[in-house]
C-alpha cells in the first residue's frame, strides 16, 4: 500500500523546473476555466459545480496520482455519462456519484487492476474517441441555437428535437456568438502559438454581449468562495439506483484518466506513471470532489498536454492550475456569471472537433478492414447507445479479429518422411502442428488430420506448437480415439513441457493404445511407424490399414 501514496520523491525534480512548472500552471488554469465552465452547464449539474470540481479535483488527483504531470478535473467524456443521469433523477445526485464511483476507483487501483486498461486496442480508444467528439458537439446545439435540449437521453435525438422549439427570429444572435467563438479559437493559434484563444473569445463574447445587451442566457449567479465540505444526503434506496451509473462512471474514469497518464508519458520525459496509484489518486479526486458539491473528475489529456507544451515537469503544475482557479472563484465569480452559454457551447464544439484528428482516423480506415470495423462500430455504438458499451462492443469486436488472425496463422502440415524413402512410407502420414490450437482453430485441424486415407500409421507432431488449450488438447484426444477405432495406429513426438500438464489430464496420453507410442525424437517416431507398417503388411497384405475411408485430401507441405 505504500506504494500508493504520496512521497517526496514526488517534488524531487522542483527545485529545478518550479519556474516552468508555475508557468504551465497559470496557463493551464486560463484554458481549464472555460472548458470547466462549459462542462458543468453541459452536464447539467452548473458552472459552479465544473469549477469546484477543477479545484479541488485538481489539486487532490495531483498530490495523490500516479503521473507527475497529469491534469484531472471535469471532462467531455463524462459529461456525456451525467448529463443522462442528472436529467433522470436530478443535479442532487451528482455528489452522491462522485463519491460512489471514487470509491470504486479506488479498490480498483487497490486491487492492482491499473495495467488492465493496455488490453485496450488502438482502434476502440479512437473510435470512442471520435464518439465522445460527436456526442459532445451535439449537446451543444441547443445552447447553439438558443433553445431548449429536446427530452431524449440521445445526443442526436435530443439536438434534432431541440428544433422544434427554437425561436427563428433570435436565432441568428447566438449562433453568430457560436460562430465569433470559433473564429477567435482557430485564428489565435496564428497570432501567437501560445495565446489561449478560448480565453479571448470569451472576452470578447461576452464584453460584446453586454455592451450590446444581446438577449443571451448568460451562467448566472457563481459562489465567491469555496463551499464547506459536506457529506451529500444518502438513502438506501437512491444508492441503489445509482449503483450502475456509478459502475459506469467508475469504468469511463478510470479508462480516461490511465489513457491520458498514458499518453502523456509519450509526450514528456516527466517518468514514468504508476497505474494502479493513479487510480487510487482519481479515485479520491473524485470522493474529495463529491464532497464539496462537485462532479466525478478524471484525467484530461487536452490540459494535460497543454501543461507538457507549457513547460510543466512535476505534479506543481497542476497545484498551480488549481490555485489559478481558486483565484477566479474569490476575485472574478461576477465577471464570470455574466459569460453568455452560446460562448461556452462555441468552446465546446472547437473542442471536440479538435479531438477529431483525420490522420488517425485514415490511417485506421486504411490499415486492415477489421481494425477499420472494429473503429466504426465503437463509434457508432458510442454515439448510439452507451460510452462502456461502446467499449465493450469494441474490444469484444477486437478480440473475435484476433482470435480469428491467430486462428488462421494456426495449422497442421502434412510432411513427407525425412531422409530416404523406404517402401511402406505411403502408408505413413507426417503432420506437424503448428501455432496455436485452440478452440478456434482445433475443429479445423480434426477435419484434414480425419480426411487423410490409406493410412496405416499417423505420427503427430507437437513440438512446433506454440499455444494449447484445453479445448484444442481435447480435440487431440478425440482425433487420437477416432483413429484408433478405424485401426490407425496413432503416434505422438515432442509435446512440449509446459503442454504436457494439460495433455495428461485432457487424456491425450491416455488415449494412445500403448505409452511406447509417446516420443521426444522424431527418428524413433519414424522407425517405430515403420515396423508397425511391415507388420500390418505381413498380417493383412497390401490393403492392410484401409478402412473405407471415403475421402482423400492431399494436405498443403510446409
Amino acid at each position: 500500500m505504500r506504494a500508493l501514496l504520496p512521497s517526496w520523491q514526488d517534488y524531487r525534480d522542483v527545485k529545478r523546473t518550479w519556474r516552468g512548472d508555475i508557468v504551465a500552471g497559470l496557463t493551464v488554469g486560463i484554458i481549464a476555466l472555460p472548458l470547466a465552465l462549459a462542462f458543468g452547464v453541459s452536464s447539467g449539474a452548473g458552472a459552479e459545480s465544473g469549477l469546484i470540481t477543477a479545484i479541488v479535483a485538481g489539486v487532490i488527483a495531483a498530490v495523490f496520482g500516479g503521473s507527475n504531470i497529469q491534469v484531472s478535473g471535469p471532462t467531455g467524456a463524462m459529461v456525456v455519462v451525467l448529463g443522462p443521469v442528472v436529467a433522470a433523477h436530478g443535479v442532487g445526485v451528482v455528489a452522491v456519484l462522485s463519491l460512489m464511483a471514487g470509491l470504486i476507483v479506488i479498490i480498483a487501483g487497490a486491487l492492482k487492476l491499473g495495467r488492465a486498461v493496455t488490453f485496450i486496442p488502438w482502434p476502440v480508444i479512437e473510435g470512442f474517441t471520435l464518439g465522445i467528439a460527436v456526442i459532445i458537439f451535439l449537446q451543444q446545439v441547443p445552447a447553439a441555437i438558443g433553445s431548449k435540449a429536446g427530452p431524449s437521453s440521445n445526443a442526436f435525438v435530443a439536438a434534432v428535437q431541440s428544433f422544434q422549439t427554437v425561436d427563428w427570429s433570435t436565432v441568428i444572435v447566438p449562433v453568430a456568438m457560436v460562430l465569433m467563438v470559433a473564429a477567435i479559437m482557430l485564428l489565435a493559434p496564428l497570432v501567437h502559438k501560445k495565446l489561449p484563444g478560448s480565453i479571448v473569445a470569451i472576452i470578447v463574447v461576452t464584453v460584446i454581449a453586454n455592451l450590446a445587451n444581446l438577449p443571451l442566457a448568460r451562467i448566472g449567479e457563481l459562489p465567491s468562495s469555496l463551499p464547506s465540505p459536506a457529506l451529500p444526503q444518502l438513502d438506501a434506496g437512491l444508492l441503489s439506483s445509482l449503483v450502475g451509473p456509478a459502475l459506469t462512471i467508475a469504468a469511463l474514469a478510470a479508462i480516461e484518466s490511465l489513457l491520458s497518464a498514458r499518453v502523456a508519458v509519450t509526450l514528456s520525459d516527466t517518468g514514468p506513471y504508476d497505474a494502479d496509484r493513479e487510480l487510487v489518486g482519481q479515485g479520491l479526486a473524485s470522493i474529495a470532489s463529491g464532497f464539496f458539491g462537485g462532479m466525478p473528475a478524471t484525467g484530461a489529456i487536452a490540459r494535460t498536454a497543454v501543461n507538457i507544451r507549457s513547460g510543466g515537469r512535476t505534479r506543481l503544475a497542476a497545484i498551480v492550475h488549481s490555485i489559478v482557479l481558486v483565484g477566479v472563484v474569490y476575485l472574478a465569480t461576477g465577471v464570470v456569471s455574466q459569460i453568455p452559454l452560446a460562448a461556452l457551447s462555441g468552446v465546446l464544439m472547437v473542442t471536440a472537433a479538435r479531438m477529431i484528428s483525420i490522420a488517425t482516423v485514415r490511417s485506421i480506415i486504411g490499415s486492415t478492414g477489421s481494425d477499420a470495423t472494429v473503429f466504426v462500430i465503437t463509434a457508432l455504438v458510442t454515439v448510439s447507445v452507451d460510452l462502456i458499451v461502446a467499449v465493450g462492443i469494441g474490444i469484444a469486436v477486437a478480440a473475435f479479429f484476433a482470435l480469428r488472425a491467430v486462428s488462421a496463422s494456426s495449422g497442421v502440415h502434412r510432411e513427407e518422411l525425412p531422409g530416404t524413402p523406404v517402401p511402406g512410407d505411403e502408408r505413413i502420414a507426417l503432420f506437424r502442428l503448428d501455432g496455436a490450437l485452440f478452440f478456434g482453430a482445433a475443429e479445423r485441424m480434426l477435419e484434414r488430420v480425419n480426411q487423410t486415407s490409406h493410412i496405416t500409421v499417423v505420427i503427430i507432431r507437437m513440438s512446433q506448437l506454440q499455444i494449447l488449450d484445453a479445448t484444442g488438447a481435447r480435440v487431440i484426444t478425440e482425433m487420437i480415439q477416432a483413429l484408433e477405432r478405424r485401426g490407425i495406429t496413432v503416434l505422438v513426438k515432442g509435446i512440449q513441457p509446459r503442454h504436457l500438464k494439460l495433455v495428461t489430464r485432457v487424456g491425450v496420453i491416455t488415449s494412445l493404445r500403448h505409452r511406447n507410442h509417446l516420443f521426444v525424437d522424431l527418428d524413433a517416431a519414424i522407425e517405430h511407424a515403420r515396423s508397425h507398417v511391415t507388420r500390418a503388411a505381413t498380417a493383412g497384405g497390401a490393403d492392410a490399414g484401409d478402412y473405407g475411408w471415403t475421402s482423400a485430401i492431399r494436405l498443403p507441405r510446409d
